[in-house]
């Protein structure tokens, strides 16, 4: 035991402490360069790139910012170890490892240059006269991301002598039964390429498929993001939807109302006539309504009312705003129809008991009305409901 200390004592004593502080002084002196190199050099060259034609090389050397840091941390490093006595350096795992980081820091900046806000990605969207909204930016910033971490990985085996090729062939029945997995991605792959290049929706559009209605969040290289409007997220793959047929909801330029509107048979053709001017003239006046856009008519005659079809275009296609204009039509349609009198028809429902006793006619009557009947039975068994808001019956079609 006191020979290993004394030997270890040694070799403490004669150690080359001077080369040892050199190399440590080397370090410093390079995170310190590097310091001064971030805050002031960096920022100067980043200036004088801003004046250059392209906004290309700027966004470049903002991109390699972050691995510039890192590279004199590498290099620092890699020098002090030269400086020691030892031999690291010449060690084929360091040479790897260091080689390696490079790889790392080029693909590391290639990565944040390739994000969907890069110059050149904008400029390709300009020349493509796509909307802000446009996922083919995204998609394609996705796929150039990719490519570069593909190939960073790539390198960085190849570097340390691992034949990928041989690796793939040595796979054999392996990699057949891979390449049968993988094409549903790939199908879906295809799918995204499909519906980015078509652009049948963007980012935000209201769509409606056989498979999914909702609001498109985002598409990646698998499958489309759909928020439902009971919010829920809904991923639909590529391969699905692009075979699907698409309806986009929000490519309107205005959006349609149409219903049919029944009054009582005693209304007069005066006051029916009356009615459809008026209607027809809030429809024209009304800001929120495409005024040459509208059909107001008196359609048919039916068992218990006039039909009065009423059809027209709102200029906004947000549902919410949609709504709202409905109602002040629809309250509006209201005072039209009671200015002039004019009654709306309630529907009515015969029950036909023509064996059955009268009392039991009048029981099963009562427990199906959905509101009491104080008149009393016809003597034929025919029963018919009362309007419920004035007691008094249309006596199915009389002409009342």
């Amino acid at each position: 035991m006191q020979d290993v200390w004394n030997g270890f004592v040694e070799h403490v004593v004669n150690a080359p402490w001077v080369d040892i502080g050199v190399a440590i002084v080397i370090f410093f002196l390079f995170l310190l360069f590097r310091k001064i190199f971030t805050q002031y050099i960096f920022k100067l060259i980043v200036k004088l790139s801003r004046k250059t034609p392209t906004d290309v090389f700027t966004q470049l050397l903002l991109s390699f910012e972050r691995p510039f840091h890192w590279l004199w941390v590498i290099v620092g490093t890699y020098l002090a170890f030269t400086y020691l006595p030892y031999p690291i350096t010449n060690h084929p795992f360091v040479q790897h490892t260091y080689v390696s980081f490079l790889i790392a820091l080029v693909g590391w900046g290639l990565y944040r240059f390739s994000s969907q806000n890069a110059t050149f990605l904008q400029r390709l969207a300009q020349k493509t006269d796509l909307d802000e909204d446009s996922m083919l930016i995204p998609f394609v910033s996705k796929v150039l991301r990719f490519m570069v971490i593909a190939l960073t990985i790539v390198s960085i085996i190849g570097e340390w002598g691992i034949q990928i090729g041989a690796f793939i062939a040595g796979l054999g029945l392996g990699g057949l039964a891979f390449a049968l997995a993988a094409q549903e991605t790939v199908a879906n792959f295809f799918g995204g390429i499909v519906i980015i290049t078509e652009r049948p929706f963007k980012k935000g559009d209201w769509i409606q498929t056989p498979t999914v209605e909702g609001t498109v969040e985002d598409i990646t290289f698998r499958s489309t993001k759909v928020r439902t409007f009971a919010d829920a997220l809904e991923v639909v793959p590529n391969a699905t939807i692009s075979k699907e047929p698409i309806t986009n909801w929000s490519e309107m330029s205005m959006r349609r109302v149409f219903f049919t509107l029944g009054v009582r048979h005693r209304t007069s053709r005066g006051q029916l006539e009356h009615c459809l001017e008026d209607i027809r003239q809030l429809l024209r006046s009304h800001d929120g309504i495409v005024s040459h856009n509208f059909l107001v008519y008196f359609d048919k005659f039916t068992d218990n009312s006039y039909e009065l079809y009423i059809y027209y275009f709102t200029k906004t296609t947000v549902w919410a705003e949609w709504f709202a204009i409905k109602e002040e039509v629809n309250l509006e349609l209201m005072s039209i129809l009671e200015n002039a009198g004019v009654t709306i028809a309630a529907p009515i429902r015969v029950l036909e008991h023509n064996d059955a006793p009268q009392a039991d006619a009048e029981q099963e009557l009562h427990e199906r009305k959905p509101y009491k009947n104080t008149n009393p039975m016809p003597s034929d068994g025919v029963a018919k409901d009362m309007d419920a808001a004035t007691g008094e019956g249309d006596g199915g079609g009389d002409g009342q």
